[in-house]
């Protein structure tokens, strides 16, 4: 059974209450952290995804983006915590530089990372791998089954593509270990289901024995989100 994801989308200020912290017993949140180079549209994925919209201007930041929604997940419902990380030069490596840097503020408790890249851009990609390298030489201790999610963005540019799609896929998938999905925000192709595999990553890792069914529908009202 497929179960609907309601979108329904709050402000992410420190006043806010969401279901999964609440005293009603929801299940937590889950939170997911958006990472990549400048210029990749990380943004644009987040806004294509809760807004349906797309802007070709791009819009850069320094400050994160926390952006709350709802979503069913194994007939459970969960809050949904997306955080739109601007560029980072490194990730960061204990608690202490992750919360001294407010960019990277709640990056290590993420429990998916989206790591975003630029198919026509090489140097993103070699961004991703080393962020990935760095996700892995830093983890929590307990939370070495956290997932990563490789998305290659700007499927719609495929002639400028730098690097084949079955080399990145099968160095992702067999070596790497994780998901990889190709997208185009512009032309909001596959953006739902990099965030159902990515859901369903996170599902997979609590709920080890049961599979996740997931199913997107549009946002009930507008979302709102803090700057941070």
């Amino acid at each position: 059974m497929h179960w609907p994801v309601v979108c329904e989308n709050r402000e992410g200020g420190a006043g806010g209450r969401g279901r999964g912290g609440g005293s009603g017993g929801m299940p937590p949140p889950f939170k997911i952290a958006v990472l990549g180079a400048q210029g990749v549209g990380k943004t644009a994925i987040v806004r294509r995804f809760l807004y349906d919209e797309y802007s070709e201007t791009p819009s850069p930041s320094r400050a994160r983006r926390v952006h709350l929604s709802a979503a069913v997940l194994n007939g459970h419902v969960h809050d949904l915590q997306i955080t739109d990380y601007p560029a980072i030069a490194t990730f960061p490596g204990s608690s202490l530089q992750e919360w001294t840097d407010s960019c990277c503020r709640g990056i290590r408790s993420a429990h998916v990372y989206i790591l975003v890249y630029d198919i026509c851009c090489f140097d993103s990609f070699e961004y991703v791998k080393t962020m990935r390298q760095q996700i892995l030489e830093t983890r929590v201790l307990g939370t070495a089954d956290t997932p990563i999610l490789i998305v290659g963005n700007k499927r719609d540019l495929q002639r400028g593509r730098v690097i084949p799609r079955h080399n990145v896929s099968d160095l992702v998938r067999k070596s790497w270990k994780c998901g990889y999905v190709e997208c185009s925000a512009q032309f909001n192709w596959h953006i739902l289901l990099l965030f159902s595999e990515a859901l369903r990553s996170v599902g997979c890792v609590r709920c080890k024995h049961i599979h996740a069914t997931i199913r997107f529908q549009r946002a009930l009202r507008r979302e709102r989100c803090a700057l941070m």
